[in-house]
């Protein structure tokens, strides 16, 4: 597969990340401005996807944060909890435990491998949906020919041997097993037309990311 395809895996998945993570300025520049439907509507020419006709139209910027602290944060629980240790708990009707449950567990293992760890001053879960997007988009980067940053190794030693086989590990065995069910929740749940596009984004973009 050619480089050029990994560098739009790589800017798909950063979208993906920054739709994700708490709003800031920047998201929501970039949703009033219009920019994140057209980044989206252009990654998904670029890679196939099927996005529904008019998608992303008319989005507020307004009221991002609310949303996303009822949908992602919650008091006491989240709507669609981010973290897929939640997600695999909840499938094996087990109690979920942030940061050390086997599946948030197994991505820290594995970010580990690849020479990541959690951003320095913060204490986000690595099985957050944003960060796992993170971790994906990074791994595509470095399949495209970027560099790894200092202190990562090189790409022969990534799990698998090579980006590619550690990007494709990665999906199949994490972000395949739990985000298209985040997606669809997001979508049913949400009161934010952005939250409902983004969704589908991401649910587009998990199931044709391979």
């Amino acid at each position: 597969m050619n480089e050029a395809v990994w560098r739009v895996r790589a800017a798909a998945w950063e979208l993906a990340a920054l739709s994700f993570r708490y709003p800031g300025a920047e998201l929501e520049g970039a949703v009033a401005s219009g920019e994140w439907a057209e980044a989206a509507r252009e990654v998904a020419a670029a890679l196939g996807l099927a996005l529904p006709e008019g998608f992303g139209a008319g989005a507020p910027a307004g009221g991002l944060r609310p949303e996303a602290t009822r949908l992602f944060v919650g008091a006491p629980e989240p709507a669609c909890s981010p973290y897929e240790g939640v997600w695999a708990a909840g499938a094996d009707g087990a109690r979920a435990l942030l940061f050390v449950s086997p599946r948030a567990m197994e991505v820290e293992r594995f970010a580990s491998a690849c020479g990541l760890g959690r951003p320095e001053g913060t204490n986000e879960p690595l099985d957050h949906v944003a960060a796992e997007c993170e971790l994906l988009s990074w791994l595509a980067s470095v399949a495209a020919g970027a560099e790894a940053p200092a202190g990562a190794p090189g790409a022969a030693g990534l799990p698998g041997g090579s980006a590619q086989a550690a990007y494709a590990s990665f999906l199949e065995g994490h972000a395949r097993t739990w985000m298209p069910a985040f997606a669809r929740a997001v979508a049913a749940e949400s009161r934010h037309s952005f939250y409902c596009a983004a969704a589908v984004y991401l649910g587009a973009l998990v199931g044709k990311a391979s």
